[in-house]
């Protein structure tokens, strides 16, 4: 895990795992590598479990099927994953199996590359995120009969030591618990330092006009000089 993304579920858990009380978690790609969501537990939950294709450190279950969770509808306060999306063939299956296992009052928190990551097979390294992504997986649980909704939705710059920039979006399964959540992680950022191209709801006077105006028009990060391209496939 890299550091944007580190850095950027904690500020996650700080601000909605604080909701309630003995709160369930699931972790999808759950394996630590270089890092691992478990550090930012907060005192309010009461049960992390980690779920990931392959057996290793952080890794509770081993799923049979990538795309069916061994949980009951309505299982968890919290569905969190970061840095696994890209290597999920279909991952718009992943995220609808964290909807439904998700309560109806719960939250979805993914994390995934945007611009210049370095191809990574995991074993496959399949998709890049933009913030569009997520008004498009909203409108993709909606037409599987979930009344979900995106809270917030930014890109994270590149980090110092990196040079990959990350799409962080959460995700509410029904539209009805909206008021349960008031603080967003974007609220706490600075424009163009901090993060690029963030939507929010509800609107407010950092983000008048929703998902019609971005707050930046284009992603800084492909900004990036000195691009090297490699002839040939990459292993």
């Amino acid at each position: 895990m890299h550091t944007s993304a580190y850095k950027t579920a904690g500020q996650f858990f700080k601000i909605y795992a604080t909701i309630g009380s003995k709160l369930s978690v699931l972790e999808i790609g759950s394996q630590n590598v270089n890092g691992t969501l478990r550090d930012h537990i907060t005192p309010q939950i009461s049960k992390y479990t980690g779920v990931d294709f392959v057996s290793g450190n952080g890794v509770d279950i081993v799923l049979e099927d990538p795309y069916k969770y061994p949980f009951p509808d309505n299982h968890f306060d919290i569905v969190v994953t970061s840095s696994c999306l890209e290597h999920s063939e279909l991952f718009w299956l992943t995220w609808l199996e964290a909807i439904r296992v998700l309560k109806p009052s719960g939250i979805l928190y993914t994390n995934a590359p945007s611009a210049w990551m370095d191809y990574h097979r995991y074993p496959v390294d399949c998709w890049r995120f933009w913030p569009d992504a997520a008004k498009a997986l909203e409108t993709w649980g909606q037409r599987n009969g979930y009344s979900c909704m995106t809270l917030e939705t930014f890109i994270v710059p590149p980090a110092p030591d990196q040079d990959n920039a990350d799409w962080a979006s959460v995700f509410l399964k029904d539209s009805a618990y909206c008021f349960l959540y008031q603080k967003r992680i974007i609220d706490t950022l600075i424009p163009y330092t901090d993060f690029m191209n963030g939507f929010r709801f509800p609107n407010n006077t950092k983000f008048p006009h929703g998902w019609e105006h971005p707050v930046a028009r284009y992603h800084m990060a492909t900004k990036k000089n000195n691009v090297i391209w490699t002839k040939g496939l990459i292993y």
